[in-house]
């Protein structure tokens, strides 16, 4: 017996009659067949459809593509213009620092304050879902730090204006004279620095410079300024402070007369005491210190209107080659 198909139509052999009787399929095997029709054609057109999608794109596909590689090549434009912003600024950051910084004495920007940056990952934690996220948060971050220290840097410049518009206000100010007159450099009698204390003979710190003079030899105010103390002060004697303003102090010590009082207003050159041997002291002299930000800095290193170069370079020879204070 044989079951052959036409057409959806089927036929069985009967032995009996000798004769092929038409056979009407069931619904269960009807159901069956047009399942495994539609399971081949399902098969058949998924198969196609990742073929396609594997070796051939969409046209919007292309298009994304093109924007996608485009974005990526501007953010890398993006990075290296502001890698370049970045290194202009240090740049103008190294000269504000070592020179204009320098020329006004104004306090310095510490590195930290400088280069410090935002917080940290979870400022940049809604750009990682993004494609090329790495990229967009390193320029996203590049441009936080290029904005912040651009501000810095526009509060410094601004500082450093004000302090140019004091500059005649200023160079009234600073300390640039002697204490006592020197020009010929006579009483110059220790430097400032490591020195050997003339009592103990211990190596100590002298935070001023010594100025060998008669007792009664007149004191000088080396700036304009304020008085701030005139009175004893323990170890050295008689003595007068003036604040200069601009961060700039200076002292006087071991007086035999003070000719200033608290509160007064000075002008330099303005006689303000006498010589003298008070206080802790071996000798009549004038010990005489320099304070910037009420910290001792060298005095020689404003006499610059009091003396010329080859009158300087001879007084830090006399301060440097004296090993022993008078105080």
């Amino acid at each position: 017996m044989g079951l052959f198909k036409t057409r959806k139509v089927y036929y069985l052999y009967n032995p009996n009659t000798l004769a092929y009787e038409r056979v009407y399929p069931s619904a269960k095997d009807r159901f069956f067949a047009v399942l495994k029709h539609l399971s081949s054609g399902v098969l058949i057109g998924a198969a196609v459809f990742f073929i396609c999608m594997y070796y051939f794109r969409s046209p919007v596909e292309i298009l994304m593509e093109k924007e996608n590689n485009l974005l990526q090549t501007q953010y890398d434009i993006l990075s290296r213009r502001l890698d370049e912003a970045l290194s202009v600024l240090e740049d103008i950051q190294q000269r504000d620092e070592n020179l204009y910084r320098v020329i006004f004495q104004a306090r310095s920007i510490p590195e930290s304050v400088r280069k410090s940056g935002f917080g940290g990952a979870n400022r940049y934690a809604h750009l990682m879902n993004l494609s090329n996220s790495e990229l967009v948060i390193e320029t996203a971050k590049k441009t936080d730090m290029l904005s912040k220290q651009l501000y810095i840097q526009s509060n410094s410049l601004e500082e450093l204006f004000s302090m140019g518009k004091d500059l005649d206000r200023r160079s009234q100010c600073v300390p640039a004279i002697q204490p006592v007159s020197n020009k010929h450099l006579k009483h110059m009698a220790s430097g400032y620095g490591m020195r050997i204390d003339p009592i103990y003979h211990t190596l100590r710190f002298h935070s001023g410079m010594d100025f060998s003079a008669p007792v009664g030899t007149d004191i000088y105010a080396t700036g304009n300024g304020t008085v701030i103390y005139a009175g004893w002060k323990q170890a050295y004697g008689n003595c007068t402070v003036i604040d200069h303003g601009f961060d700039f102090k200076t002292l006087y010590a071991h007086q035999s007369k003070i000719l200033v009082q608290v509160g007064q207003k000075v002008t330099r050159g303005e006689v303000i005491g006498k010589v003298g041997n008070t206080g802790k002291s071996t000798g009549s002299h004038l010990h005489y210190e320099v304070l910037l930000r009420n910290r001792p800095d060298n005095p020689a290193k404003y006499y610059y209107m009091d003396l010329g170069p080859e009158e300087y370079d001879r007084m830090i020879q006399l301060a440097e080659n004296h090993g022993q204070v008078m105080d």
